[in-house]
């Protein structure tokens, strides 16, 4: 049995793989027929101009959905490894909301494009690397309580070393984008799609397309961890049947809907 095999580890190795994919796919793309600079676009300009904008899209969509799965088998995991733990039960369903709410603004990001609807757009982004990087941050601090007993302490150095990269290129991202939509540098820089290196605005600019890779691979990474212990771990769905055919309901529902409905007209 192969390395990906084992348990349920593809699912981040997919989401990793994917991700990175639809990342390089639309830059290529958009590259190819010259819509975007070579030179380190915007991850979102590369997803502005048809074809690449629905190429981007649908894949964006894809890893929103790998992501979900990620960090629900991730959430089910740590929840049967501490029973008993409230404190680390109550950090791990913050942990899922949050996941799923960077996962919800993925979305966001693969169908209001920059160019189109900025606002939205930027909303998404927020939800995406803000929120995601406090799950990011949660997760460190789940594996720092569960270690030594359930996780080692070069796991746990491994994210925090991860986080603390994701959180630099936010505050490098942040600092240098308002510095570059301050209006020093002219206006409606978010519709600018190429950029003269003799321009004003433009060491400004390539520092926050920089820092926006670096933060979108320092999510990847984090994900990446999860692969060894996502090879201890199985899901299995488990059918109950309420009746031997499909075409009447159950006694035990009738008999709920009917109550329903002496409640309701008392």
């Amino acid at each position: 049995m192969w390395w990906f095999q084992q348990g349920l580890s593809f699912l981040p190795v997919a989401l990793v793989v994917w991700s990175a994919a639809s990342f390089v796919f639309s830059y290529i793309t958009a590259t190819v027929l010259h819509h975007v600079d070579p030179l380190v676009p915007y991850i979102s300009d590369t997803g502005t101009t048809p074809p690449e904008r629905c190429l981007f899209g649908i894949m964006l969509n894809i890893s929103a959905f790998l992501g979900m799965a990620t960090m629900y088998v991730r959430y089910k995991q740590v929840h049967a490894l501490n029973p008993e733990r409230s404190r680390i039960l109550r950090l791990n369903k913050i942990g899922l909301t949050l996941g799923l709410m960077s996962c919800f603004g993925l979305c966001i990001i693969a169908n209001f494009q920059k160019c189109i609807l900025y606002y939205i757009h930027v909303v998404g982004a927020c939800l995406t690397f803000g929120v995601g990087a406090i799950y990011m941050l949660v997760q460190t601090i789940l594996s720092y309580l569960m270690q030594p007993e359930l996780h080692s302490k070069d796991i746990f150095w491994i994210r925090l070393t991860v986080s603390l990269w994701c959180w630099s290129s936010i505050v490098s991202m942040f600092v240098s984008s308002v510095v570059l939509y301050s209006g020093l540098y002219g206006t409606n820089l978010v519709q600018k799609l190429h950029w003269d290196p003799q321009e004003k605005g433009y060491t400004a600019h390539i520092i926050s397309t920089v820092s926006e890779w670096s933060l979108a691979f320092s999510f990847l990474s984090f994900f990446l961890t999860y692969i060894r212990d996502f090879q201890k771990i199985s899901l299995r769905a488990a059918v109950s049947l309420h009746g031997q055919t499909l075409h009447n309901a159950p006694p035990s529902f009738v008999t709920e809907e009917q109550a329903l409905l002496v409640a309701g007209s008392i």
